[in-house]
């Protein structure tokens, strides 16, 4: 059974829109199967509202396409809800609208300015009024894990020792802590992002695929036949094998 995963892509629609073509060009020699996105749409980059609008229209054209939900797309759209609502996985004294988080970035594609600063009651008004509420109704409609064969997809991992069905939606989109530093078999290989790597890595029992694109970096996709895992570059594959030790 083959599949394709994409990271966190974070407001890059140019980026998405080659990682897509990386696979296009995949399954041109190997054949169509569905590509899964692992959430964190929004924030940081400079094009989240594009980046929801591919996505969301192609899906609704029928590609074979799933889009997972992440913390980012989490915080956006409880933002709209409520703009005093604090997610539980936020550190104080962050919020959304915080430079680091990238809410901000958000809003401006959606020509909301300046919201980080100016009082958070008048960036709302701003925000309801800008954001288009199908695109909210897109994230909100997330699914927040995909078992698909012998892979489970995610967007931040799993709490170890708890059956997969029984996950709670916290740590499917925010766990790092119990996750990261468990080296145990989960059953199926977990093929996650939300912590931002330099590049791909592949721990055996788990894959992040979170190469920083909200910083600067790439944007990985990559193949998945069975539990082998394939970077996909312009030249074509690359196996990405599990560390040593």
């Amino acid at each position: 059974m083959r599949s394709y995963a994409i990271g966190d892509i974070h407001g890059h629609l140019d980026l998405l829109q080659r990682a897509h073509e990386r696979i296009a060009r995949d399954m041109a020699q190997h054949g169509a199967a569905p590509v899964i996105h692992l959430g964190d749409l929004p924030d940081r980059g400079p094009d989240s509202r594009g980046v929801i609008e591919w996505l969301k229209n192609g899906i609704e054209r029928g590609e074979d396409w799933v889009v997972l939900k992440g913390n980012h797309d989490r915080l956006f759209n409880r933002f709209i809800g409520d703009p005093w609502w604090s997610d539980p996985g936020l550190s104080r004294p962050y919020t959304w609208l915080h430079p680091a988080v990238g809410g901000a970035a958000t809003l401006r594609s959606y020509g909301v300015r300046n919201a980080a600063d100016r009082p958070v009651e008048v960036v709302h008004r701003d925000a309801l009024a800008a954001v288009d509420p199908a695109h909210l109704a897109f994230l909100e409609a997330r699914p927040t894990s995909l078992l698909r064969g012998d892979v489970f997809f995610v967007h931040a991992g799993i709490r170890p020792g708890i059956a997969l069905q029984d996950q709670a939606e916290d740590d499917l989109v925010w766990i790092r802590k119990g996750f990261l530093d468990d080296s145990r078999d989960h059953g199926p290989l977990i093929v996650h992002g939300h912590t931002a790597l330099d590049q791909p890595t592949h721990f055996g029992n788990r894959v992040d695929i979170d190469s920083s694109a909200a910083y600067g970096g790439p944007l990985t996709a990559v193949a998945i036949e069975g539990r082998e895992v394939f970077l996909l570059t312009d030249q074509g594959r690359v196996p990405l094998l599990p560390e040593a030790g």
